[in-house]
């Protein structure tokens, strides 16, 4: 039986760099393209690979992972933060690409995280909806800002360039409706999230794109994988506060103005917000605590496919 080999595969925009795991050959060089990573998949698929791990870099490493999970070769997308950490712990200081591959070799086989599976062309399209309205979001934001100080000279433009960025919002709104009709399974969990008080269109479609997991773990996993479950600051006699940290912050931010509006609207979170507040919770802890319950329901409905009930 083969020993198993794991290869880490540090990202750029123009080229990759790969190391294996154990290293037979020195680390080596590939460019970031169609033809080369091709290539490149027909150099690993022989070796048939335990695992393959990549930074996540921004978009750099789609075609790449796309590829090789399309091969049939089990590669997972890992936070740039844990290999970091991973090379602290090792006492690696220098960086350079063939020491990044390198490590991210080393980090498969001694850590071996979870192959993510492929998303789908639906999940892709409405992914790439969601993140552009969100980007048009920040960009109007930006422009409202600039246009109370700008010179008299300069807001006929910004109001223009204003006006063409709430109808890009409204387009994406449309844009968006029109993917969740033509995918009927998206659709209906769409419609499933938004029977809860508080959620919206764009609350749910965030969670569809965003958090895939909803549904498929527990309520504690969930709430720490969107950074809103309480972690432990203990050592020794000292018991410090608990905080919330790390996490998917868009999700978080989405769930945060969701629970805000829950605690008017939905009958649930205002009477377990209202509750803590007059046991003395700090208006911000209570809130949270509030996200990370809104954030449970939801994932009970969708685990057993159950629509909001009003409680009797």
């Amino acid at each position: 039986m083969a020993s198993p080999l794991f290869v880490g595969i540090d990202v750029s925009k123009a080229h990759l760099d790969l190391a294996l795991q154990p290293a037979d050959r020195p680390p080596w060089r590939v460019a970031n393209q169609p033809d080369a990573i091709a290539a490149l998949v027909g150099v690993l698929r022989p070796h048939q690979p335990t695992l393959i791990v990549l930074e996540a870099t921004g978009g750099y490493e789609t075609l790449l992972a796309t590829t090789l999970a399309l091969a049939g070769l089990p590669v997972a997308v890992v936070n740039p933060r844990q290999v970091r950490a991973f090379a602290n712990a090792l006492g690696q200081l220098a960086k350079t690409d063939a020491l990044d591959a390198t490590l991210l070799a080393l980090f498969a086989e001694r850590v071996r995280p979870t192959p993510r599976p492929l998303p789908d062309a639906a999940h892709t399209a409405l992914s790439a909806l969601v993140t552009r309205r969100q980007q048009l979001l920040d960009m109007l934001t930006a422009e409202r800002h600039r246009l109370l100080t700008a010179h008299p000279a300069m807001q006929p433009s910004l109001r223009e360039h204003v006006r063409w960025l709430e109808q890009r919002v409204k387009a994406t709104d449309r844009e968006i409706g029109a993917t969740l009709v033509r995918c009927p399974c998206w659709l209906a969990r769409e419609q499933l999230l938004r029977s809860a008080p508080g959620i919206g269109r764009q609350t749910a479609t965030r969670l569809l794109v965003s958090l895939p997991e909803l549904g498929r773990l527990s309520h504690g996993a969930i709430a720490k994988l969107v950074g809103i479950a309480p972690l432990n600051v203990d050592s020794g006699r000292h018991r410090g506060a608990r905080h919330i940290w790390g996490g998917r912050a868009h999700v978080r931010g989405t769930l945060y103005m969701a629970t805000l509006v829950a605690t008017r609207f939905n009958p649930v979170i205002r009477a377990y917000y209202r509750r803590l507040r007059a046991a003395g919770k700090a208006p911000k802890v209570a809130l949270v605590a509030a996200m990370r319950k809104l954030l449970c329901i939801l994932n009970a409905m969708v685990r057993h496919n159950c629509a909001w009930a009003p409680p009797a």
